[in-house]
């Protein structure tokens, strides 16, 4: 195994990591209630307050840390994370269970932008959109193997046990990270002004609305993934496990079809994507009168619908590279970021069409926003290429 294949699997287990630990707080979200002498409804603002804090923290640490040197910045951060989630596991307070998931949310999302970089300055670049595709597929195989596993531990002794083994894993990544990571690459540092720059170009500030859109178009249904398979397709709580696990697995292939994307046509051939998203999303009200209809929309859009990722980070990368290298690593942000701004809005638009809805027709929110992704997408490519005369011409002169 080459040095860049370990260094590859090093970071798709740190997302691996991040994702056991975000995600797995919503399958014992119960037996948090009951161990902390809370309601369910109280455990709940764990996972909104996580989001909030993520969004927030994100781009202020990741633009404070531009100006310090990569690898320490990314080890520090991973001693901070292990911290909140060691913290996470020995407490017995509702409150200090809240300010450590805080902590945690804190610097998930900048540990993220910095192995993204990090990927992007070791893979070759015939190889740099799948491992970036590989990276975002850390969180959905965290969601397939760890969140399942971690909800078993939970139920069979404590959800502290679980969170002791994402402690564990956390401890031998930093272990594997410190000795595998490069500590030497070249970097461009820059002030807070001189990376906000980054934000006054269309091409950066149309993929951020782009990935805004795509992100609250999934989530203007899967928001409610479970009451859809259950109440909306009849299907039994035994049968939900596995259906998950197969949406899963399913997320995971839209993950390397992303990096497929990424590396032959990129954001060219988004358009047909949002297309066929359309067509799928409109088609929902009539999908869901039926369980075999239903559940096979809902696989082929979990397929296709977050198909953009890779190609937009590697534009937003490319984008800082050429023209704004000081302001990279915020350009490395902006995918995670715009996506959990995102989330928000497609599970608001879900939750006004249930009160006056009722579940089937969720996909006509998620159509609305992909029409607006459609055209942002189509006005993207129109100026990426006109950047790319405009440099053509400036070099002939």
């Amino acid at each position: 195994m080459t040095k860049y294949r370990w260094q590859a699997s090093a970071l798709v287990l740190v997302t691996f990591m991040l994702g056991c630990n975000e995600f797995m707080v919503v399958g014992v979200l119960s037996d948090i209630a009951k161990s902390l002498s809370v309601t369910v409804a109280t455990a709940g603002y764990l996972v909104t307050i996580f989001a909030i804090v993520y969004a927030v923290s994100t781009p202020i640490i990741t633009i404070l840390a531009n100006r310090f040197d990569r690898y320490k910045t990314l080890m520090v951060l991973l001693v901070i994370f292990l911290i909140g989630n060691t913290w996470s596991g020995f407490t017995t307070s509702y409150g200090w269970f809240l300010v450590s998931r805080m902590l945690t949310a804190a610097v998930a999302g900048s540990i993220e932008s910095l192995v993204i970089l990090f990927a992007n300055d070791i893979a070759p670049r015939s190889k740099r959109a799948m491992l970036i595709s590989w990276i975002a597929a850390g969180f959905s195989i965290a969601s397939v193997v760890g969140v399942p596993i971690g909800t078993a531990i939970s139920t069979a002794t404590s959800w502290h046990v679980a969170f002791h083994l994402i402690s564990i894993l956390s401890f031998l990544t930093v272990l594997v990270m410190a000795w595998l990571l490069p500590k030497d690459i070249k970097q461009v540092s820059g002030g807070i002004k001189d990376q906000l720059v980054l934000l006054k170009d269309k091409r950066i500030y149309l993929g951020a609305g782009l990935i805004l859109c795509s992100a609250a178009a999934m989530y203007s249904y899967y928001t409610y993934i479970r009451p859809l398979l259950t109440t909306g397709l009849g299907f039994g709580t035994v049968a939900l496990n596995w259906l998950l696990f197969a949406i899963g697995l399913v997320s995971i292939m839209g993950n390397q079809l992303s990096g497929t994307v990424a590396k032959r046509s990129g954001l060219k051939s988004m358009p047909k994507f949002y297309l066929i998203n359309i067509v799928l999303l409109l088609l929902f009200p009539l999908a869901m009168s039926n369980s075999l209809t239903g559940f096979a929309l809902l696989i082929v859009l979990t397929l296709i619908i977050t198909v953009v990722n890779s190609p937009i980070q590697i534009h937003f990368l490319d984008v800082a590279e050429a023209d704004y290298p000081q302001a990279i690593l915020l350009a490395s942000s902006l995918n995670a970021i715009f996506f959990n701004i995102g989330i928000s809005a497609g599970s608001a638009v879900a939750a006004l069409i249930l009160a006056n809805s009722d579940l089937k027709q969720l996909g006509l929110g998620g159509a609305a926003f992909d029409v607006l992704a459609l055209i942002i997408v189509i006005v993207l490519n129109k100026t990426i290429l006109k950047y790319q005369q405009a440099k053509i011409n400036h070099e002939k002169d």
